[in-house]
């Protein structure tokens, strides 16, 4: 197919997309991950990985495996295995004439930009890798993305959020985006608020750095946009990292807020919430990254019930639609409940939903791309990545805008509530997600035309 034809079925699928809704976007050109084709996955033991070596597809996740962040590396490692680990049982993926296993490797950035490039150049020049995958702190992708770019191959952003990272100062060809991002976020947060019409004072608290103001500029946008009669009755970024919220939430009680809404992230974003339910905050909060279930867990039924995630790996109810959902479903939750070990056995792993769900999920399109490329050769994962269109196990599709490479899609409001009232969304056995603390319950599509994602004016392509 010419690259005219491609541009002519990506409008094609988008203009779809945007009229009936991503959820029936299932038409010709859009890849099925099938859940009901899902492996045996009993041997999967993410403490003692089966990770092939030789010639083989090679990725990098590029993350943090050590210091205060490093349970993100774990998250992130879990996710990536899965799906390598589910189609090296299936024999692999035949590349360049040649069937070839998946094999994914550790490269810990350690949360710092120098050590970042240092540890991405390594995977490159003598990993011989063919993807950096990444990663949590959109300065930390940064780097990984002008790596791939002066090196020619291929970095997928799953983790990192931040619009500026494909505007057209920051752009590269040889990376995609399939996370969701900020303006994204932020505008589905402020969509959600004006058809709820009932909250109208919102505190703004997120991270310092690049993403936690992108995060606060989509939310404020959105509000401007969908919602003008809202008020932001206080706006604060602290540092990452931080263990004392109290100045912060001394001033989030004082204001008369309805709502807190934060970009916050693991450790900041269970600090921040237990800090807040132990002075006595009780509001809801508006979050991405607030679904922690250790940490839910830690604060309890009652602390966590009101809160409201904005997930990327989002379904309308029940969750469990197909036989096949509820198949996949269980090799994962079978292997937690039956064999894995620390840290692996804990709430947090417990469902491959959330944003373990997604990162899975973005991993298995982007081996779904090299499938049907064909080969490891960058430009042509580029050729077949852009415009591309693929269903999630959920049945959420996502595509793949060519010209800034970004993701549309629909996204999802999930409010949190008790475990009795959870069966309206977990609807198998035992109907509830979690006992210990409120999760999912309620759940607001987030249509993908009322956030579609920002695309710079100076990016000519």
């Amino acid at each position: 197919m010419n690259r005219m034809n491609r541009l002519i079925l990506s409008s094609l699928i988008i203009f779809c997309l945007c009229a009936f809704g991503l959820s029936q976007a299932v038409a010709a050109g859009v890849t099925f991950n099938d859940p009901a084709k899902i492996s045996d996955m009993s041997d999967f033991d993410p403490n003692n990985p089966i990770i092939p070596e030789g010639d083989t597809i090679k990725i990098a996740i590029v993350a943090s495996f050590s210091g205060p962040a490093a349970l993100v590396g774990q998250i992130y490692f879990i996710s990536a295995q899965w799906a390598a680990h589910d189609i090296n049982k299936r024999g692999g993926i035949l590349v360049d004439g040649k069937r070839k296993k998946v094999q994914i490797i550790k490269a810990n950035h350690e949360s710092k930009p120098a050590i970042a490039k240092k540890v991405c150049e390594r995977m490159v020049l003598q990993e011989k890798v063919h993807v950096l995958w990444g990663t949590n702190g959109s300065h930390l992708m940064k780097v990984i993305n002008q790596v791939a770019d002066k090196y020619k191959v291929i970095a997928q952003c799953a983790a990192a959020l931040s619009d500026e990272l494909y505007d057209a100062k920051n752009f590269t060809r040889y990376s995609f985006m399939t996370s969701f991002q900020t303006s994204q976020i932020g505008r589905a947060a402020a969509y959600y608020y004006s058809q709820r019409n009932k909250e109208k004072k919102f505190y703004i608290l997120c991270q310092d750095y690049l993403f936690g103001h992108s995060m606060a500029k989509g939310f404020k946008d959105g509000l401007k946009q969908y919602y003008p009669e809202a008020e932001i009755v206080g706006e604060d970024y602290h540092k990452l990292f931080l263990t004392d919220f109290a100045p912060y939430l001394t001033k989030v009680k004082a204001s008369g807020a309805e709502v807190i809404y934060t970009g916050d992230w693991i450790p900041d974003a269970a600090n921040l919430l237990k800090q807040a339910r132990q002075m006595g905050i009780n509001l809801p909060i508006a979050n991405t990254f607030l679904d922690e279930p250790n940490m839910l867990h830690a604060v309890g039924v009652e602390g966590t019930q009101g809160l409201l995630n904005i997930s990327q790996y989002g379904a309308e109810n029940p969750a469990f639609k197909t036989p096949g959902q509820i198949k996949a479903y269980k090799e994962w939750n079978n292997l937690w409940k039956n064999k894995w070990t620390e840290p692996w056995n804990t709430p947090l792993f417990k469902h491959p939903s959330g944003n373990i769900g997604s990162y899975t999920q973005q991993t298995y399109w982007l081996l779904s791309v090299i499938e049907r490329a064909g080969s490891t050769d960058p430009e042509k994962i580029i050729k077949t990545w852009e415009g591309d269109a693929f269903r999630m196990m959920n049945g959420k599709v996502v595509t793949m805008r060519a010209s800034d490479h970004k993701v549309i899609q629909n996204l999802h409001a999930v409010e949190y509530v008790p475990p009795e009232e959870q069966k309206q969304s977990f609807n198998i056995e035992p109907y509830h997600w979690y006992e210990g603390c409120s999760s999912a319950g309620p759940v607001t599509l987030i249509p993908a035309d009322k956030i579609m994602p920002l695309l710079d004016p100076e990016l000519k392509r």
